[in-house]
């Protein structure tokens, strides 16, 4: 580091410095990105890559793009990753693009980026995140060339960008709010409403999808994510998180120096600080509905570093910080070699483990099941690990009333599943245990069962017709349900030979947990759906003894399944 602290003692900017760094850092996501093994999510979204549509049940479809851009040259980690190794070292350049009309110090600048821990993540994982660092960067730098001249082709950028976070991830839409609220003046130029028009107009096949799939992603993120009861842990955890993710030792000197640096005018840092408090107050809040998990606030990490970076720039950095910084970089490098390379031993620490050994349970699974379909109870990781791990489609996550929703609830893939024979894989003993095996697999020992014609509802749903979600305690009430058959085949309740018989319940979610389940009458028996057709029924539901809020559901069962949940969270008042 010697030569390093040369040149920032010096303060001179040296763009060759930065074009060997950029080279550096390519190299070092290309070898993380080979021998890491996958995160569970990254499976998921490669899953995602299969099926390229407008939008997902939990994201837009960014990160689909991102993927099948790599995968389609070899199916590693490396190709999966191989995008986003490239857009976040594009990424870093475009940062240098943004800071240096403030202040030249290349050197500083290396390792004040190297220091931050949620930037290395994001160099070789690939999730929905990956794109939205990628956008959220250029939208700011667009942004801040716009302010310059506010013509139409920088108008016309920060269209595109905008829809591009946008597609991205959720969350980029505070990108966008944040910073136009910090300069109104904006809704007067001619040249932004080009903007607003253009990133409408690239962002409205998402929506359409949203239409056609009964706005899954809305239903999901705003209104059936039951809120836990509040902890104090998930505020403490917040900042800590926020710490953390700037640097596991120099974070706290980082964030202080973000806040120092005004915007004495000047629009662009005016409009980062609104950008770095806004998101930081949005998800402060959203600890007392329940956990934040630690890099959701990414896109207020970014304007933070560049507020950080001009601060200390232009103050300068002693010796003892020179240090710290260096000693920063050096545990975020050991962490990164170990999550690479960890020995058996670290294996086996939970983090750690899930980047590793799920090439051999997905072989064991795979062997069990003889070239039958796999179907995996309540998740989304394990069936994802299965397919990526297998190059198939065959795995299915079925999810249960007491789980949520996910996008194999909407994938085709149930649909070929129906009446096949299938291996149903438990990670715990079936309860019934008749006709079970167990799986030796390296993580630990699974156990199957075969299922030799399946029978499966999980798409069928149940919506409540003139509804009045105000009840008494107890109260027995006919509700009439309209059921929407989106299969190609029609679907009868009635008990068939060889088939599991379907049963109809109901049931309540009061604080997240399921509170009650009951049967429905025999009645249901005589249903016929016909495919991709409705009909209505009328079911007699109590309502609870105990006064309180809950979500009604309506589920369908067929042993061996717990139960799918067939209808939307169903607001009910208790009094």
């Amino acid at each position: 580091m010697g030569p390093l602290f040369q040149r920032l003692e010096q303060g001179r900017p040296s763009t060759k410095l930065l074009y060997v760094f950029l080279g550096t850092w390519f190299l070092i996501n290309l070898l993380q990105a080979l021998f890491t093994g996958l995160h569970p999510d990254e499976a998921y979204y490669w899953m995602y890559s299969k099926f390229l549509d407008w939008g997902y049940f939990d994201h837009p479809p960014m990160v689909a793009l991102y993927i099948k851009a790599g995968d389609w040259i070899i199916h590693n980690p490396l190709s999966l990753r191989l995008v986003t190794v490239i857009t976040n070292t594009l990424s870093i350049f475009v940062l240098w693009q943004i800071v240096k009309p403030y202040t030249k110090n290349g050197a500083l600048f290396i390792l004040l980026f190297s220091s931050v821990l949620i930037f290395h993540v994001y160099g070789f994982i690939t999730t929905p995140d990956s794109p939205l660092y990628l956008f959220t960067i250029l939208f700011l730098y667009a942004y801040q060339q716009y302010l310059k001249s506010y013509n139409f082709g920088w108008a016309l950028a920060l269209g595109i960008l905008a829809a591009a976070l946008l597609l991205s991830k959720y969350h980029g839409v505070l990108v966008i709010f944040f910073v136009l609220l910090s300069n109104l003046k904006l809704f007067t130029k001619g040249s932004f409403w080009i903007a607003m028009v253009v990133a409408f107009a690239l962002f409205a096949p998402h929506i359409y999808w949203q239409y056609l799939n009964d706005y899954p992603s809305i239903h999901y993120h705003l209104f059936e994510r039951s809120a836990s009861p509040y902890k104090f842990e998930y505020t403490a955890q917040y900042f800590v998180d926020q710490l953390l993710m700037m640097g596991p030792i120099m974070g706290w000197y980082l964030i202080s120096s973000a806040w120092k640096q005004k915007a004495n005018q000047d629009l662009f840092l005016s409009g980062l600080r609104f950008l770095v408090i806004g998101v930081f107050i949005f998800f402060f809040l959203n600890t007392f509905k329940g956990r934040v998990q630690a890099h959701w606030p990414l896109i207020e990490f970014i304007p933070l570093f560049i507020l950080a970076y001009i601060h200390i720039a232009r103050g300068g950095l002693n010796k003892t910080y020179k240090i710290l910084f260096t000693v920063n970089i050096g545990l975020i490098l050991v962490a990164r070699l170990v999550l690479m390379a960890a020995p058996e031993g670290l294996q086996k620490v939970k983090f750690v483990a899930s980047y590793y050994g799920y090439q051999d349970w997905a072989n064991s699974i795979a062997q069990a099941a003889e070239g039958n379909p796999v179907i995996f109870q309540d998740g989304f990781q394990a069936p994802a690990y299965y397919n990526y791990y297998n190059n198939t489609l065959d795995g299915f996550g079925n999810n249960s009333y007491g789980y949520r929703k996910t996008q194999f609830d909407i994938w085709p893939i149930e649909d070929s599943l129906q009446f096949k024979k299938v291996l149903y894989v438990l990670d715990h003993p079936f309860a019934d245990g008749a006709e079970q095996f167990s799986i030796p697999t390296n993580k630990a020992k699974f156990y199957g069962k075969f299922i030799n014609k399946v029978r499966l509802y999980q798409k069928l749903q149940f919506s409540p017709l003139h509804y009045n979600d105000d009840w008494n305690t107890a109260e027995l009430r006919e509700i009439t349900f309209q059921i929407e058959n989106p299969y190609d085949q029609e679907v009868r309740f009635e008990d068939i030979a060889d088939e599991s018989p379907v049963e109809l319940l109901y049931g309540y979610y009061q604080s997240g947990q399921v509170v009650q389940v009951s049967n429905v009458s025999e009645a249901y028996k005589q249903l016929k759906i016909p495919a991709h057709g409705t009909t209505q029924f009328t079911i007699k539901i109590q309502a609870p003894k105990t006064p309180g809020k809950y979500k009604l559901f309506i589920a369908l069962k067929t042993a061996p399944f717990p139960g799918s949940r067939n209808s939307s969270m169903i607001n009910v008042n208790v009094k």
